[in-house]
C-alpha cells in the first residue's frame, strides 16, 4: 500500500524570473513530439477536480495558475517551482499550492496529478478561465477528445 504524505509546506507562488524559466523550457518543449495525455475533470459541490497522468519519462510545463489549490500527486515526481533545488515527490501527497505557479514536472515513474480548487461555474471552459489566463494551452483544450467530464450539479 502506498504510504500517505501530507506535506507540510506549501508550493509558493513564483516570481517573474522563474516563471521566465518555465516559459522558455515550454518553447523548448513545443518542437518536441507531445504526448497526449486524458484529463478528468470533477465539477460537484463547489469544487473542480482536474486530474492527469503523465507516463514515466516525460516533462511537461503547466499553464501560470491565478488561484490557491491543492494538488495531489502520486507518484515520482520532479516538480520546478522556483529558484531552489526541484521539489521531488514520490508516493502519494496533498499539498497546498499557492496561486501564482508555472510548475514543470519530469516524472520518474507514471505520476497522477490532481489539481483542486473551489468555484462557482458550471462548465469545464469556464472554470479553466477562473484558474488561467493561459487557457490556449492546456491539453484539455488541446486534446478535447481526451477529456473525461463529470458534473454532477450540486
Amino acid at each position: 500500500m502506498t504510504e500517505l504524505i501530507v506535506a507540510h509546506t506549501a508550493i509558493p507562488a513564483m516570481g517573474p524570473a522563474a516563471v521566465s524559466k518555465v516559459r522558455a523550457l515550454e518553447a523548448i518543449a513545443r518542437k518536441l513530439p507531445q504526448v497526449p495525455l486524458e484529463t478528468h475533470h470533477i465539477l460537484h459541490g463547489g469544487l473542480y477536480a482536474r486530474t492527469i497522468r503523465i507516463p514515466a519519462g516525460v516533462t511537461i510545463t503547466g499553464a501560470l495558475i491565478k488561484v490557491a489549490t491543492v494538488l495531489i500527486v502520486r507518484g515520482d515526481v520532479l516538480i520546478y517551482v522556483g529558484d531552489e533545488e526541484p521539489l521531488r515527490l514520490e508516493g502519494y501527497n496533498v499539498l497546498p499550492a499557492s496561486a501564482g505557479r508555472k510548475q514543470a514536472f519530469a516524472t520518474l515513474a507514471d505520476t497522477h496529478i490532481t489539481m483542486i480548487c473551489s468555484t462557482e461555474v458550471r462548465t469545464v471552459e469556464d472554470v479553466e478561465r477562473e484558474f488561467t489566463d493561459e487557457t490556449e494551452i492546456l491539453g484539455s483544450r488541446s486534446h478535447a477528445d481526451r477529456n473525461h467530464v463529470v458534473i454532477t450539479g450540486e
